[in-house]
């Protein structure tokens, strides 16, 4: 199940960060970063309560350390994907994208050490692997060609959004419901934050900036839904199991990146190298491989 999950997220995703890289032609970072959570509210709502008309729950105990992840993901992903907007500005859509998917590696890394997280030899070479083809696909001369200033922004994203998906998991393994529910209620609380921070902001500090999103109304609500749809499978797959292996299978995301890349945004993805391709259809397998 896990894995559906986080193939309909990384589907979701590419498209996601496609109508952002459009957005943020006319509308600044934060601007664009809102433009992902601003609809997104009612949506998850909507799925939860689907959920529970599906299948009865209690409501949750939101104790003192799953209140503490929810805070952490919530403000975390707002850096995570402010830095990514960032990284568009920068370089293209398909490099700023490649770069940010080095959270797979960190989210390992920080996951052994921190969390708990326990993975096997074969699922730390299918992240590693993942990770090299990531990197080859981000860069059309190799990692020489990026200047320090974009590959500090690439990796930070990345580092951003495992911290994210991380403290996600947290959260969601705190509350004593089942799975779909507690995975709702966390992407609930987290989008709800995210939105009373960002539309404050804006309002108080830079109007003009929130102005023109709304001016691209229809572009900021393809973003809202993208990326809604997009975080209940993250969301779901990282309840299931452990951060890397959903974000390594995630990387199958690099596929649909290029295709929306070509077709959506007319932008040109050379990939010399087709080897890159094929290491990432092998983290693929190696992370869903049976443990």
């Amino acid at each position: 199940m896990w894995v559906m999950f986080t193939l309909m997220a990384a589907f979701m995703q590419a498209w996601r960060n496609a109508f952002q890289s459009e957005l943020s032609r006319d509308v600044g970072v934060l601007g664009v970063t809102l433009a992902r959570f601003l609809y997104a509210g009612p949506l998850a709502a909507l799925y939860l309560a689907g959920l529970y008309l599906w299948q009865d729950a209690s409501i949750p105990n939101f104790g003192a350390d799953a209140l503490g992840f929810i805070l952490g993901a919530a403000l975390m992903q707002i850096l995570a994907t402010a830095l990514m907007v960032k990284l568009f500005q920068l370089k293209n859509f398909a490099i700023g994208a490649g770069l940010a998917k080095s959270e797979a590696l960190v989210a390992a890394i920080l996951g052994v050490a921190f969390f708990g997280t326990s993975l096997s030899l074969f699922g730390w070479l299918g992240v590693l692997v993942g990770t090299v083809a990531v990197f080859m696909l981000s860069s059309k001369g190799g990692l020489r060609t990026l200047s320090p200033k974009t590959l500090l922004l690439g990796l930070a994203s990345g580092s951003a959004f495992a911290l994210t998906s991380l403290w996600v998991r947290e959260a969601s393994l705190c509350l004593d419901v089942p799975f779909p529910h507690r995975a709702a209620w966390v992407l609930l609380l987290v989008i709800l934050i995210q939105t009373v921070i960002l539309l404050l902001w804006l309002l108080v500090r830079k109007p003009d900036e929130l102005k023109a999103m709304m001016a691209r109304n229809r572009l900021t609500l393809a973003i809202s839904v993208s990326s809604c749809l997009g975080s209940i499978g993250w969301f779901s797959a990282m309840s299931l199991t452990a951060v890397p292996y959903v974000k390594t299978l995630g990387q199958v995301e690099i596929f649909f990146m290029m295709l929306v890349s070509s077709l959506y945004l007319k932008q040109k993805v050379q990939v010399k190298d087709m080897a890159a391709l094929v290491l990432i259809a092998l983290a693929a397998i190696m992370v869903m491989w049976p443990q």
